[in-house]
């Protein structure tokens, strides 16, 4: 090689490894030029002292619903819709190509690389030159357009961080999309603003919201706001949103794709069919009356649907004729001007007018999309499916966390631990964990569910075994992965108490992963097939247990064909963060009945209590909870199961419709108990008491309270719901108490900050109320609350579910659905589940607290609730493995535990701990406390990642937005300016003529035109072209962005100390806050 080019080579070699840590996108992440006009910088010119309509080329597609992803992808099973979406992109990319003015946004990460792998390195080539002119343009960006009512904050960031992680590795900058887009879930939650706007995301556009609330924003042109996106967080919480017009589909009569029907702009000269004049004269009507109703001289009209663009030329030829003969009017004095647009060009366009908004606090739910029709019933529907999303998650995590810990890092991880990752993302879509898709698509989640566990399960088989086995064993066993020496095998169907390893083996090894990082202890239950067992723990130590028989109503589960009669219980303590303990179980060969358990006698003149020094219960002659004890307070509590029959309707009116997968309408809002009298059992032991009720053949729970918990335990088994009757039932627990709750209770919003919630009101608008149970209706993904000045009562769930408070002191949690009749808003059929022949059963828990609201010894009940919801969110792992091959003392001496060295503090959580790029980790840690919930642990927490994290080799640390694609102190927002506190609430308002009657908009899916339902509401109960009177400012302003943090912020207890050369890891949390890190590893 001549001197000069190896002396070249030598400098582009320096260069290239010094920017490999300066780059935090993957090396192969494309190479961005300064002339990339992406972003901002592409956007078409607006026009001065016009009304810009800035018209949005989009396709909605959803990641399944009537259809499967992969059916949907290809354009499969056209019969039941045509949809294809490979057809839409390789269709939108050929049409961009031919004209630089177009512009097109794709949504559904899941999607869009589904269709990329599938590509030439020509077409990838020239998608990348779209994608840099801004020509094709990401929005939202996660893997799918997740719901926000039932899905949990780790699960949302998990798959945005994806998407985006695969949009920067493949685009770069030019890649991020910086608009959030949620125009199809049903409702919206304040904690997903406050998401999107930790990402470093500019606003969020959506399509849904309540028709009386859309009503009000449009009258006092409050459509587009300011959110607040956490009472905790302040502004860099708070998100610029907008309510879109129109849903998301194209203005009634201009949906020119092939799957409408509405007219083309014929514009031949001397046809007698030329249409331009009178299609021309109607888009731009409806422009100017969109924008009577916003503040700018900018609107954003979206021309596009569901599953839209199949054949994009035929689209975009007529929106080029709009176009052109729209614009060639202001020759002749029209102020109107239609561009090609995206979502962000919009944005910037309002950002640029210079003018202040309205703000909000609260979230948009419940959504009604009229009078009669609360979308709260998708809270519940599919309980099992919503279940099974939040066992993925839980696992994922695990999965994660021991991918990243692998000594040795097997070929095959990646993609075992990208499938799952995929598909939890998918089952975050806004028709998957709803449970408001077809059966058979249910069906095909599940499925995919099952492989990716399984997948990720090979992962932590390889990882436990390289953890767990001494030098020393291994050394004498040969080393084929195909050969591990413990199975480690997990347990799918432990929620019916069974486990093929524990039933079928005498001897086994149970390890107890624990995904937190702090010590956790925990009750422990293993389905077993006696009742001799003992159970040595790690040091050799015998353990005390307690076997209690499964009950009755698991027992007689079809599928429950293994022979598992007991359950061993045993309290596993000190579980060390982020590590492992294994436990030897074994059975005995002993004709002794000393682990035997017994009934214990029936009462019939008195309480039957159970409980522990912390919390009691009492049970009456009638086997109903009656009475609870705790924090030195006694209340009357009862907790019952009732059921609402599904309303019946042919759906024809609003009053005649019936309840189904979306919504929730119980007829006459009559409710219904299903027993007076309950069957009761009762078992006690050191560990646990509990007293097994059957309320009728298909109802059943445990109450159990175990020695040292604070709270108690209802496991509900509900189902086959009959039908014999031709009756759909929606089944609810409700507890009744004492507490004077003043109409107000608590729900949490997607698993994080508390909302408060008032029966029969809206924060934002006076609520015209037609359904009084529904409607007061909210989705509860943890945690719903509710106390007075004396006393607090709270119910933590194991999966998202609808809830609410509908009289004093009573909180009701609807726990299953079964529907006879569709509510005609798409998906086709009635929500009827059925498992070999009959009615779905679902078996959950709920996690009872109950103490004193205030004034209260020690951590408050508050926090005591958060620490139990993480706890039970992320329990300990089991892992089972066949000890055929080793005695007790051979497996003490092969086998070893671990645990990362340093605990957390109670009030923060390791989020997040996953391989990223080579060489790198993805780490969150959170504060889990809210502001003032608790007077030590809601302070400000100061921690030592390179402590925490001592078992990696850590090189460097940099700070990320929350999804971990881009570097925190280069990302800077576009800031809104609010109104001012003196602005008159209605300044904006608009006054029309009068209007008789008024249509609404039509909610029903697939969405492509605009359509309105044929009756219609008089004037005086609602109409956006009626007339209003000014009222009054709404008064009460939630108090947000406080500083009132205790004096003193830091707790000593918290602070975890080090020596001077990690002070640069050291980092501190306030309450509610999450941290994101990019971490380097020193190579290896």
């Amino acid at each position: 090689m001549p001197r000069e080019s190896l002396y070249w080579f030598v400098v582009f070699y320096i260069f290239a490894y010094i920017l490999q840590d300066v780059e935090m996108r993957n090396i192969h992440a494309p190479y961005e030029s300064p002339a990339s006009q992406c972003g901002y910088l592409s956007c078409h010119p607006t026009k001065p002292n016009m009304l810009n309509v800035h018209l949005i080329a989009h396709t909605h597609d959803d990641v399944g619903w009537l259809k499967t992803v992969d059916q949907y992808y290809y354009g499969s099973e056209t019969n039941i819709q045509k949809a294809g979406v490979q057809y839409i992109i390789d269709s939108v990319v050929d049409a961009l190509l031919k004209d630089p003015e177009k512009r097109f946004i794709y949504v559904e990460s899941a999607y869009f690389f589904k269709w990329w792998r599938e590509q030439t390195s020509v077409v990838q080539e020239s998608v990348q030159k779209l994608v840099k002119e801004g020509r094709l343009e990401f929005i939202g960006g996660a893997w799918s357009m997740n719901d926000e009512a039932t899905t949990h904050y780790q699960s949302i960031i998990d798959q945005f961080s994806w998407g985006l992680r695969r949009l920067n590795d493949t685009f770069g900058e030019c890649g991020r999309p910086r608009v959030g887009w949620q125009i199809d879930p049903f409702g919206h939650s304040r904690e997903m603003a406050s998401i999107f706007a930790q990402m470093g995301f500019d606003g969020m556009f959506f399509g849904r919201l309540d028709y009386q609330d859309k009503d009000e924003r449009l009258m006092t042109k409050n459509a587009e706001m300011i959110w607040h996106g956490s009472a905790n967080l302040g502004k860099t919480s708070d998100l610029f949103t907008g309510a879109l017009y129109n849903n998301y589909q194209a203005p009634e009569g201009f949906c020119f794709d092939i799957l409408c029907t509405d007219d083309p702009i014929i514009d031949g000269k001397h046809s007698p069919d030329n249409n331009v004049k009178e299609r021309v004269d109607a888009f731009l009507d409806y422009a100017k009356t969109q924008s009577k109703y916003y503040r700018t001289n900018n609107v954003i009209i979206t021309m596009g649907g569901d599953f839209t663009y199949q054949a994009a030329q035929v689209y975009y030829k007529n929106l080029d004729k709009l176009i052109r003969y729209s614009n060639a009017r202001q020759v002749n004095g029209s102020n109107i001007n239609l561009i090609y647009s995206t979502p962000s060009c919009y944005l910037k366009s309002l950002h640029e007018s210079g003018i202040t908004w309205p703000t909000k606090s609260d979230d948009f739910f419940p959504y009604a999309s009229d009078p009669h029709a609360y979308w709260t019933g998708y809270f519940t529907s599919r309980p099992t499916l919503k279940r099974y999303e939040r066992d993925g998650n839980h696992f994922l995590q695990v999965c994660k966390q021991l991918s990243a810990m692998a000594p040795n890092k097997s070929p095959e991880f990646e993609a075992h631990l990208t499938f799952l990752r995929e598909t939890l993302g998918i089952m975050q879509h806004h028709d998957a964990i709803t449970g408001t898709e077809k059966q058979k698509v249910a069906l095909d989640y599940a499925k995919r569910m099952s492989v990716g566990v399984r997948a990720c399960a090979a992962n932590t088989r390889n990882v436990l075994n390289q953890l767990s086995v001494k030098s020393e064993t291994s050394s004498r066993t040969s080393e084929p992965r195909a050969d591990y020496l413990l199975d480690f095998k997990i347990c799918p169907l432990l929620n019916i108490t069974s486990c093929p390893v524990s039933e079928s083996n005498d001897r086994f090894a149970l390890t107890l992963y624990n995904p937190l990082a702090h010590f956790t202890d925990e009750y422990v239950r293993v389905p077993v097939s006696h009742y001799n067992y003992k159970v040595i723990d790690n040091n050799g130590a015998a353990m005390n247990i307690q076997i209690l028989p499964v009950p009755h109503s698991v027992m007689k589960i079809k599928k429950k064909i293994l022979k598992a009669e007991y359950e061993l219980v045993f309290f596993a303590t000190n579980l060390p963060p982020m590590g492992y303990r294994t436990y030897y179980i074994e059975k005995w060969n002993s004709s002794e009945n000393f682990a035997r358990p017994n009934v214990s006698p029936k009462k019939t003149s008195s309480l039957t209590v159970i409980g522990n020094e912390h919390i009691k219960l009492g049970f009456d002659t009638n086997g109903f909870l009656s009475e609870v004890t705790a924090d030195g307070l006694t209340q009357i509590i009862s907790q019952e199961f009732l059921y609402y029959e599904g309303a019946k309707g042919n759906n024809e009116e609003f009053l005649n419709r019936s309840s189904g997968a979306y919504i929730f309408r119980p007829n006459q809002n009559k409710i219904h108990f299903v027993a007076t009298q309950v069957d009761i059992e009762v078992y006690r032991g050191e560990i646990v008491q509990e007293v097994r009720q059957k309320f009728n053949d298909w109802i059943s729970q445990v109450v159990r309270v175990y020695r040292a918990k604070s709270y108690a335990e209802f496991e509900w088994l509900v189902g086959p719901i009959p039908i014999n009757d031709n009756v759909g039932k929606e089944v609810i627990t409700r507890f009744t108490s004492g507490i004077e709750s003043a109409g107000t209770f608590y729900t949490d919003s997607n698993g994080r900050e508390m909302i408060k919630r008032r029966r029969n009101q809206r924060d934002t608008w006076n609520l015209k109320l037609n359904e009084e149970v529904s409607g007061n209706y909210y989705p509860v993904t943890t945690k719903i609350a509710l106390e007075d000045g004396t006393a607090r009562m709270a119910i933590l769930t194991d999966r998202a579910q609808g809830g609410s408070s509908l009289q004093d002191g009573a909180i009701e949690l609807m726990v299953h659905r079964r529907l006879l009749h569709d509510d005609a808003f798409g998906v086709g059929e009635a929500l009827n589940e059925t498992e070999q022949g009959e009615g779905l059963i679902a078996r959950g828990k709920h996690f009872f607290s109950f103490g004193q609201s205030g004034n209260r010894s020690g951590i408050s009940l508050k926090a005591t609730e958060r620490i139990a919801q993480l706890e039970n969110m992320l329990p300990a792992w089991q892992f089972f493995s066949n000890m055929k091959s080793y005695n007790s003392e051979e497996w003490l001496t092969s086998f070893k535990n671990i645990g990362i060295s340093l605990a957390l503090p109670k009030p923060v959580h390791l989020l997040t701990l996953e391989p990223w790029h080579q060489n790198q980790l993805l780490v969150r840690f959170e504060h889990i406390m809210e502001k003032g919930e608790d007077v030590l642990y809601s302070r400000p927490v100061q921690i030592n990642v390179k402590s925490v994290l001592s078992s990696f080799d850590i090189d460097d640390m940099r700070e990320t937005t929350l999804d971990g694609n881009a570097w925190l102190n280069e990302t800077e927002r576009l800031q809104f300016v609010p109104d001012s506190e003196q602005e008159v609430y209605n300044s904006y308002a608009t006054f029309s003529r009068s209007a008789k009657a008024i249509h609404l908009l039509s909610a029903a899916k697939p969405l492509l035109g605009v359509k309105y339902y044929d009756e219609a509401l008089p004037s005086g109960q609602l109409g956006a072209e009626s007339n209003r009177i000014k009222r009054a400012a709404y008064t009460e302003r939630p108090e947000l962005h406080k500083d009132d943090q205790a004096p003193g912020s830091m707790a000593a207890d918290f602070t975890l100390k080090s020596g001077s050369d990690h002070q640069q890891y050291t980092i501190e949390l306030s309450p509610m806050q999450i941290r994101t890190f990019v971490v380097t590893l020193s190579h290896v």
